[in-house]
């Protein structure tokens, strides 16, 4: 066992039972009458944020994974299909959750976000018509945060550069009418 997976799981699992708790209108109806679930909502989400906090870009590998090697927090890992089923009606309900964790972060209340970004050489294997290229470095841009409620996002642009081409590609043609349209 992992002690940092165990803090983790134990943590995620606690608070994502509290937040229900104090939100039973975010749990999707089920019927009355029936089978009741053997995995709870709240192991349900735990295992989604898991999903993706362990990197895993598979659902069934991940419920392989699950049986594997978390049955000390999740006893009951549902077959890949219930799994999918039951997380995709739970839709709602991990966007509330999701939206209560973002905002128990620390950084979410802070009035300056940086963002930064990988600079990806565009075109390097053929000719594009692509208008941005970062070969000078990364952009790093300042951006004050806006409140959630507003829907509003501000960020700065890089302006425009030339169709980015291979250097190992002939020089680039020159420009004619058509090009000089979107410069």
């Amino acid at each position: 066992m992992n002690p940092d997976l165990d803090t983790l799981v134990t943590a995620l699992y606690v608070t994502v039972d509290d937040l229900l708790v104090a939100h039973p209108e975010w749990v999707p109806p089920r019927p009355t009458v029936g089978i009741a679930p053997e995995l709870s909502d709240a192991e349900l989400v735990s295992l989604a944020v898991l999903l993706v906090l362990l990197g895993f870009d598979s659902e069934a590998r991940f419920v392989r994974y699950a049986k594997a090697h978390l049955t000390p927090w999740f006893p009951y890992v549902p077959q890949r299909p219930g799994y999918n089923k039951r997380l995709r009606r739970s839709g709602e309900l991990i966007r509330h959750v999701m939206a209560c964790l973002a905002r128990d972060c620390p950084s979410w209340h802070d009035n300056v976000w940086l963002v930064d970004s990988t600079p990806i050489d565009c075109g390097p294997s053929r000719e594009t018509n692509s208008a941005l290229t970062w070969r000078d470095g990364p952009p790093t841009v300042t951006a004050p945060a806006t409140p959630a409620g507003s829907g509003g996002c501000a960020y700065t642009c890089w302006p425009p550069r030339p169709a980015c081409r291979s250097p190992s590609l002939s020089p680039a043609p020159k420009p004619t009418n058509a090009t000089r349209a979107w410069t």
